[in-house]
């Protein structure tokens, strides 16, 4: 599906941007904690955006609802687990990492889908 390759470059060019932002602009702005929770937050957004990339390319070719699904999870995961960890880091609002584990779970589940169909359809 195109909608999955569009926002995966569109999380990509936001895992990398945020990434830079991360290196240079909250240096010395966050502790050091704060700035390792901010990486795991880009590193995570960037592997489920290629997670993103590969549901959307296998779409094209096998429209299965299996990997429709696993595109949505993959996405809402990356704006639960990713975008928690980059308002915790930076807010310290405990409440927003409390939000990170449902991201998580999405991947997890989002995985399993693609899995599913990987091994089904193809």
């Amino acid at each position: 599906m195109k909608l999955f390759l569009v926002l995966g470059v569109i999380n990509g060019f936001l895992a990398v941007a945020l990434g830079a932002f991360g290196a240079h602009g909250l240096e010395g702005k966050l502790t050091e904690k704060a700035l390792n929770t901010w990486e795991k937050a880009v590193t995570y957004q960037m592997f489920h955006t290629v997670a993103l990339l590969v549901t959307g390319l296998i779409l094209m070719k096998y429209q299965v609802a299996s990997l429709n699904w696993a595109g949505w999870l993959f996405f809402i995961g990356i704006i639960l687990f990713s975008g928690s960890l980059y308002i915790y880091s930076t807010s310290g609002i405990k409440t927003f990492a409390m939000i990170t584990p449902i991201g998580g779970l999405l991947f997890l589940a989002g995985w399993i889908l693609l899995g599913y169909a990987i091994v089904k359809f193809l």
